[in-house]
């Protein structure tokens, strides 16, 4: 399997403040791989730094290397609008846009101009297609995707992200706000998608990771303590603290 994104003694500091130390590890592609640990642990702070969004906070510095395929995206000069095309991100609480669910899903394509006016439409059920919503909401295309219940709302704002074409989406706790069904939905989803794409997904919730992973790496205090097959994480971990989380000694 090939290797999508190659983080390389990475670190990040909030000021004086060291939130992320010495992390080494391959994403690989085509697959989902879950960042699991406790919060404040630096789970979605390294999420961010995937696609450079912690690059608008004015006190956050880094230093070593993320590589994109052959591309430092940390390198001087790297086109910021580009990479996050490349690397699209699904936040925790479904946001979509006080507009129609046609125009959510139309909007990166717009602004990006990726897309001439008669493509649209085609993105545009492509996309929802894709994410499972399109035989669910294409007869009111018009209408306001606020209307939309909130799994649907996720999974449309998973649609949204995927309609810029990207490589990589990025999850930061998508379930976290959903019922049960929803989650279930969201979950399948992403299993389907990671044929097409690269996906890394924040997870409180440990069964979770188990059911949709390949590759999990388990996060303490800032540092990356341990990063394997999903399957070897949860029945044989290498670390004593690993462990402890897992079976709830600790956390």
């Amino acid at each position: 399997m090939a290797t999508k994104i190659d983080v390389r003694d990475f670190n990040l500091f909030y000021g004086e403040f060291q939130a992320l130390k010495d992390l080494t590890l391959p994403i690989q592609a085509n697959e989902i791989t879950a960042l699991i640990g406790p919060s404040g642990c630096g789970k979605s702070t390294f999420l961010r730094s995937l696609n450079r969004m912690n690059d608008t906070i004015p006190s956050v510095h880094t230093e070593g290397e993320v590589w994109l395929d052959d591309q430092n995206i940390y390198a001087e000069g790297v086109d910021v609008v580009e990479l996050r095309q490349r690397v699209g991100m699904v936040f925790q609480r479904p946001n979509p846009f006080p507009q129609s669910i046609y125009d959510n899903v139309a909007f990166g394509p717009r602004v990006m101009g990726t897309a001439r006016r008669g493509e649209l439409d085609e993105i545009v059920q492509a996309s929802l297609e894709s994410v499972g919503l399109w035989g669910e909401v294409r007869h009111r295309l018009k209408d306001s995707a606020l209307n939309l219940n909130p799994g649907q709302q996720q999974r449309l704002c998973i649609g949204r992200a995927i309609a810029v074409r990207p490589e990589v989406i990025l999850m930061d706790e998508p379930c976290s706000a959903l019922d049960p069904v929803a989650t279930l939905h969201v979950e399948d989803l992403m299993q389907k998608l990671a044929k097409d794409y690269t996906i890394v997904i924040v997870t409180h919730n440990m069964q979770q990771a188990a059911r949709v992973s390949h590759q999990t790496g388990f996060f303490w205090l800032g540092k990356l303590v341990e990063f394997g097959q999903t399957e070897q994480i949860f029945s044989s971990p290498k670390e004593e603290l690993t462990e402890s989380y897992i079976t709830g000694r600790r956390g």
